[in-house]
């Protein structure tokens, strides 16, 4: 697999853009699972960290990522600047993770 740089800031450190590809993006949308809802309910009366909705998200956002650098590895980028991450509820209990950035081609 071809590494790409994924970086949250506008460039890449010691590093030349010679060209600016494109905005590249990934997404999920993930259900909660019924025991989920159960658990997160229990939760709810006596506080902590719903680990089920935990582990959901950070495979949604897992996901996501690799489906934002597949398209990026499809423009040949070399790296993709400025990245960000979006969640929103797109149903009762299902959640979108959005993760998007500007690909670009490095000297």
């Amino acid at each position: 697999m071809i590494k790409i740089i994924i970086t949250t800031t506008d460039y890449i450190a010691g590093k030349e853009t010679v060209s600016t590809l494109g905005l590249v993006k990934g997404n999920t949308i993930r259900a909660r699972h019924i025991g989920s809802d159960i658990g997160a309910g229990l939760k709810n009366l006596v506080g902590g960290e719903v680990k089920g909705y935990t582990k959901m998200i950070n495979e949604a956002r897992d996901e996501a990522m690799a489906r934002m650098r597949k398209e990026a590895t499809s423009l040949d980028a070399d790296a993709i600047i400025n990245v960000r991450f979006a969640t929103s509820q797109v149903m009762s209990g299902a959640a979108e993770v959005l993760v998007y950035g500007t690909a670009i081609k490095l000297k």
